[in-house]
């Protein structure tokens, strides 16, 4: 399928810029064609007449939406096998997800990296007279912008949380957070955004508590998690990419959390690292298109590499 006629379907945002630039030539020889480069992922148009994309991820970094000129070997290859895990859990639990089960031929180089998915729209409603998009965001703990709200006696879900409440403190059962979507992610009422979904909510509620167990039985604390919906072709709500990883996820080894020690096993030491560097501040000089010039030690690549490699050992199946 053309992007013209992904686009024609309203499944690609006619807003979101393509590329005509040539990708890998395995893939543009199979008829994969590149039609879109993200942060840390590519686009490919698949050969045929589904409505579904090919996905690459790449060994390409970024944080704070910021592009940045780094690479860290392997950590495309570890993301997609952790993404493949988290979505073969959705399944099982009965969620249906964007990633299909075909795959590239697995004779590729490229292969390890590649996913194939059903080509969706954001799930998007009505709340308090906007049309927006969503990110569902559940919580087993309470910390970073959540404690600082409720610190200040900040109310920004409508939970009605004590302000006494202690850092890292654990929620009996997990809170929900929505927010919306979008270049700043805004707070959402819990209450309103699970009268409108209720079904999908309660799927993602259980969703969560299940994977949590699972993950704690084999030695990592899951901090929280963040669920984007999609609509298919079908008109099906469907779960998107990034379902229970790193990327989309806080995971904490078991051990460094008991030692409160809690540094997530994630980009959060590139993140660190970059704050005490003012990549931010540094950003705001870049022209469209251009990617901000860092030189990150080895010693944070293989911290977060590692990270990953854990995750894989004790949450693969």
């Amino acid at each position: 399928m053309k992007i013209s006629e992904i686009v024609a379907l309203g499944l690609w945002p006619e807003s979101k810029k393509t590329t005509t630039q040539k990708g890998i030539s395995e893939l543009e020889d199979l008829g994969y064609n590149l039609f879109y480069i993200g942060k840390n992922a590519d686009l490919y148009t698949c050969p045929g007449d589904d409505a579904k994309v090919l996905l690459v991820r790449s060994d390409r970094c970024s944080v704070f939406d910021i592009p940045l000129n780094l690479e860290i070997e392997g950590k495309g290859v570890s993301q997609t096998t952790i993404s493949n895990n988290g979505a073969a859990f959705a399944k099982e639990s009965g969620i249906r997800t964007a990633i299909l089960s075909e795959n590239v031929d697995s004779s590729l180089s490229i292969a390890p990296r590649c996913q194939i998915m059903e080509l969706c729209k954001p799930l998007e409603s009505e709340i308090d007279g906007e049309v927006v998009q969503f990110e569902f965001i559940f919580r087993n703990y309470l910390t970073g912008s959540l404690f600082e709200a409720c610190k200040t006696g900040n109310d920004p879900y409508g939970l009605d949380l004590s302000s006494d409440l202690a850092q890292w403190h654990k929620f009996e059962t997990p809170i929900f957070t929505p927010t919306t979507k979008g270049i700043k992610d805004e707070p959402l009422n819990s209450a309103t955004v699970r009268e409108v979904f209720p079904e999908i909510i309660s799927s993602m509620e259980n969703l969560f508590k299940d994977f949590t167990k699972f993950a704690e039985d084999n030695g990592i604390v899951v901090v929280d998690t963040k669920f984007e919906i999609f609509i298919n072709s079908k008109g099906e709500w469907v779960l998107g990419d990034e379902v229970l990883t790193p990327e989309s996820s806080r995971f904490i080894a078991k051990e460094d959390f008991d030692a409160a020690n809690y540094i997530s096993m994630d980009k959060q030491i590139l993140r660190d690292f970059g704050k005490a560097n003012d990549w931010k501040e540094k950003s705001k000089a870049l022209n469209a298109g251009e990617k901000l010039d860092v030189d990150v030690p080895d010693s944070i690549k293989n911290g977060i590499l590692d990270g990953y490699n854990t995750i894989l050992k004790r949450l693969g199946k």
